[in-house]
């Protein structure tokens, strides 16, 4: 899977609900170029949720065919995610496109990538863009012993983490919950 760096996004399903958020901080190089980005999308009237780490332009487009593939499958998002995985694999437009998706509605979780991949993560936590492992850690272990926080509560507690670490991402945060 490529490693795409200037974000965090971190979406992490606990007690039947699902917490999606991402920072704000949009880089050139070694510049900041914006500090609110908006990189979580809400589809299907708020029933998917989608977080984008990489090109903005790219995930732009990439959202676009995504919500495509999901009216053409009924709301499907594990079926919409593959279609969309096996075009952004053969795709000679869409193979040079340099992003990564995070797709999640009430049941589960996904990562979607260019190199056809379309992963469900075992514990209900996955983390894209730079600071992605710092996020996971962080998530992981709050899972584990701070069980009475909310989703919501710890995608907070772990992009803060990786904000306070990554120099890719930075502390304004949008979260979206699905429940």
């Amino acid at each position: 899977m490529a490693k795409i760096r200037s974000t965090t996004v971190c979406a992490i399903m606990h007690n039947g609900e699902v917490a999606i958020g991402a920072d704000g901080q949009a880089t050139m190089g070694n510049t900041v170029a914006k500090n609110n980005v908006r990189k979580i999308r809400k589809l299907k009237d708020g029933k998917i949720v989608t977080g984008f780490a990489g090109s903005t332009a790219d995930a732009f487009t990439l959202l676009e065919r995504f919500e495509e593939k999901l009216n053409t499958y009924g709301g499907n998002m594990k079926r919409g995610a593959i279609e969309l995985a096996k075009d952004w694999r053969t795709d000679r437009y869409l193979r040079r496109l340099e992003a990564l998706m995070v797709v999640a509605d009430k049941e589960e979780v996904l990562i979607i990538s260019g190199t056809g991949d379309v992963i469900e993560p075992d514990n209900g936590i996955a983390t894209i863009g730079s600071g992605s492992n710092y996020a996971l850690a962080s998530a992981l272990s709050l899972k584990k012993y701070a069980s009475q926080l909310s989703a919501e509560e710890m995608v907070r507690e772990a992009l803060t983490v990786a904000a306070d670490i990554c120099i890719y991402t930075n502390h304004n945060f949008i979260t979206e919950t699905v429940k």
